[in-house]
């Protein structure tokens, strides 16, 4: 696992490629983990600066950086649920959720669009550029001369934009998308401890352990699961219960779906999936079918 260096504090004192780059600590089911970020997106299309090596259409001229895109050292977005978030969120009422199609099997509570959902849709709804960035690379929040002179090419966007009609276009409608901000209904779901115990015999047991002082869940992928938790497994976030929660009549923080449930970010697997989905299983990691 990687570790935080230093970075140079020269010039602007701003180089996040050092800073966040090579030693990103990623927050999971709110515990943070530390991980060798650059290592393992620079070959994927998550790559969006013009370092080698990047495999997506879409390529900024303005910097080098790979990290910048979503994550700064300074002057982070501190609503996000993930580390050092480089991006201004979106709203969550700009949301339409899979739950407003009255599916009659959805036995899960829904709350409203957020946790790290919402940071993958600052980019993926399509509504803003993907170079909007709160803390561009240079001097001062607007970035050095030549970010600010920065182009994007590539059949994949428009203006910078996720272009209209792609899959990774999520836009804000999200009723044809999997359920995310939703309770996984292999437990804490309607449990009045989080013990872990199945409550819907259609997904597989999640597995909790508190971390810290935070209890943190998980789906094992293993054949042979060892009680601890991996990149490779279906990571559930932990939304709190009560105020602020989007949801009522729970007394324990419970495990969500999320977005990153299923895709890590930083990985260089296809469509940055937590593990093959051969022989879906992605899928049959959760659900009992």
């Amino acid at each position: 696992m990687g570790k935080w260096k230093s970075w140079s504090l020269g010039g602007s004192g701003r180089s996040r490629a050092a800073a966040v780059a090579v030693g990103l600590l990623m927050t999971v089911g709110g515990t943070l983990v530390s991980m060798p970020a650059e290592a393992q997106i620079t070959n994927t299309k998550h790559n969006l600066g013009t370092t080698p090596g990047g495999t997506g259409v879409n390529k900024f001229s303005g910097t080098a950086e790979i990290c910048v895109f979503c994550h700064t050292p300074h002057g982070a977005d501190t609503s996000a649920a993930v580390p050092l978030w480089n991006r201004t969120l979106p709203a969550p009422a700009s949301f339409t959720t899979y739950d407003s199609l009255g599916t009659s099997t959805l036995d899960g509570k829904v709350a409203p669009v957020g946790s790290v959902s919402i940071a993958c849709l600052s980019c993926h709804d399509g509504v803003t550029s993907m170079s909007a960035v709160i803390n561009a690379p240079g001097s001062g929040t607007t970035g050095d001369a030549a970010w600010q002179a920065g182009t994007w090419t590539g059949a994949n966007q428009v203006a910078g934009k996720i272009a209209p009609g792609l899959i990774t276009n999520i836009g804000t409608d999200l009723k044809n998308d999997h359920p995310i901000g939703i309770q996984y209904g292999g437990g804490g779901l309607k449990v009045s401890a989080p013990s872990g115990a199945t409550t819907d015999p259609d997904f597989k047991s999640a597995t909790s352990q508190v971390i810290g002082s935070n209890r943190v869940w998980w789906v094992d992928t293993e054949a042979a699961p060892n009680g601890t938790r991996q990149k490779t497994d279906m990571v559930l976030y932990t939304r709190a219960a009560g105020a602020g929660s989007g949801y009522t009549g729970q007394t324990e923080a419970e495990p969500f779906v999320e977005c990153a449930s299923c895709h890590d970010p930083h990985t260089a697997n296809a469509t940055f999936l937590r593990i093959s989905n051969a022989g879906s299983a992605v899928c049959l990691a959760c659900h009992v079918k």
